[in-house]
């Protein structure tokens, strides 16, 4: 969330999925992730997961065969080199105590049990929590041919590197540096896998523009079904209030630009386009994180709408879909 200080398938089917998923960045089959080794000191008598809080969803899609999706969001990485600037070294150990310091040991440990759980990871958004040398070098170590979670869906902080007004303009700025690190388009992205359309797509500070619209409905007309990936959640009357009974608590300190939170659509391509998804019967779920909390609620009459809470907790959610 914003605080800018102010089982199956593991065969030919999944690597034929790999050379696609690699290029488009979708989603990544867990049967290229890395083995992370386990810290004994670390809940010493517990089972490996314990630390780990993985919520379990269901999503009938249609699919040509059932498989599982680890789903994270909001891992807010913190990295910094000793050599960058002294805003950025001081905003790193600002919001490194904020999100507890252990984020990249969140993700590592995430993905470690997707591997032996299901059979793809999607990541949507604020894998980072701002620009940096080191964030980025992290992005390209967990998102590279051998790595770990892939994403087309990036987050508001993604974007972030002090700048005062967030706007599609200032998103522009970051676009090519973050097209470096991230190997994927990272305004809208499709892969198939088993039959459904993951399409993943940047809907930061709530504004879809008119090309996204047109490649959206693009994806409409190949007729498969559609799980719509996104960093903001489309706010809902019972999103809307669940993320306001959480963040308008007074010790909630981290963050508190976002109390009374609610979507603004301020332009009419955007508010166009949330109708019209709600008209189409070929969406059949849609995932989204940054409110850092679990929610779901139907959004339309083919789909529900899946909040994560965030992965620096070391909060996922197992979706199967069939």
């Amino acid at each position: 969330m914003d605080e800018m200080d102010q089982t199956p398938g593991r065969g030919a089917s999944r690597r034929d999925f790999l050379k696609g998923g690699l290029a488009l960045g979708g989603l990544v089959a867990t049967s290229v992730l890395p083995s992370f080794a386990d810290d004994p000191s670390l809940f010493p008598v517990r089972g490996r997961w314990e630390r780990l809080s993985i919520g379990y969803q269901h999503i009938n899609a249609g699919a040509e065969k059932r498989f599982a999706i680890l789903h994270i969001s909001d891992t807010h990485l913190t990295a910094v080199y000793p050599h960058e600037s002294a805003w950025t070294r001081n905003f790193m150990a600002r919001r490194s105590k904020t999100f507890g310091g252990r984020q990249e040991e969140a993700l590592c440990d995430s993905l470690a049990w997707a591997k032996e759980h299901v059979d793809y990871v999607i990541h949507t958004g604020d894998l980072i929590d701002a620009q940096s040398e080191a964030n980025l070098d992290l992005v390209r170590k967990y998102y590279g041919i051998g790595g770990s979670a892939m994403t087309g869906s990036l987050g508001n902080h993604e974007f972030y590197h002090g700048q005062k007004v967030e706007d599609e303009a200032t998103k522009a700025v970051s676009r090519e540096r973050l097209a470096k690190a991230y190997p994927f388009d990272n305004t809208l992205a499709s892969t198939v896998v088993n039959g459904v359309n993951f399409v993943t797509l940047d809907n930061v500070y709530n504004t879809v523009t008119t090309d996204q619209a047109t490649r959206f409905e693009a994806e409409v007309k190949k007729g498969l079904p559609i799980i719509l990936c996104m960093h903001c959640p489309f706010g809902t009357p019972h999103i809307t209030r669940c993320a306001n009974r959480y963040w308008r608590r007074r010790d909630l300190k981290g963050v508190l630009d976002v109390r009374n939170w609610k979507p603004h659509y301020k332009d009419s391509v955007t508010t166009d386009f949330v109708a019209y998804l709600k008209a189409q019967r070929l969406l059949k779920g849609i995932l989204a994180g940054h409110l850092h909390i679990d929610i779901q609620d139907r959004f339309s009459p083919t789909a529900m709408e899946f909040l994560v809470g965030g992965n620096f907790l070391f909060h996922g959610q197992e979706i199967t879909i069939a």
